[in-house]
């Protein structure tokens, strides 16, 4: 009768250690998926931290410089990766436009200024 117990228990480890290791592989993947999805958020957030940082040297200053505009392009070179279509287009919009603004900055001074050959207000 102990023998009978005794084989019958091993006979229902192997299943019993393969039910444990799949549960531990299990959780293990969880506990990945979960520190995937909050490094996608930190590598978001610092996009998100960039364009706000240009958007508002932009407002403050009513320009931005090309060396702004250049750190600002490398700091969120990988939204391409990370978001949909539409996020990296608004961030090249931002980039042209400051490009933009900044020439017409230089352009259209103030009137205490020399003004630049051929210039015609």
């Amino acid at each position: 009768m102990f023998d009978q117990i005794i084989e019958i228990s091993k006979g229902l480890l192997t299943p019993l250690i393969a039910c444990v290791a799949t549960y531990i592989a299990w959780q293990q993947w969880q506990t990945n998926k979960q520190k995937f999805v909050l490094d996608r958020y930190d590598r978001r957030l610092k996009v998100y931290e960039e364009v706000r940082k240009i958007l508002s040297i932009i407002v403050r200053d009513a320009k931005a410089s090309y060396e702004d505009l250049l750190k600002f392009r490398t700091a969120v070179s990988e939204a391409d990766f990370l978001f949909g279509p539409e996020i990296p287009a608004y961030i090249d919009e931002i980039y042209q436009k400051g490009v933009q603004l900044q020439y017409w900055s230089g352009e259209y001074r103030d009137y205490s200024q020399e003004k630049p050959d051929g210039y015609d207000h």
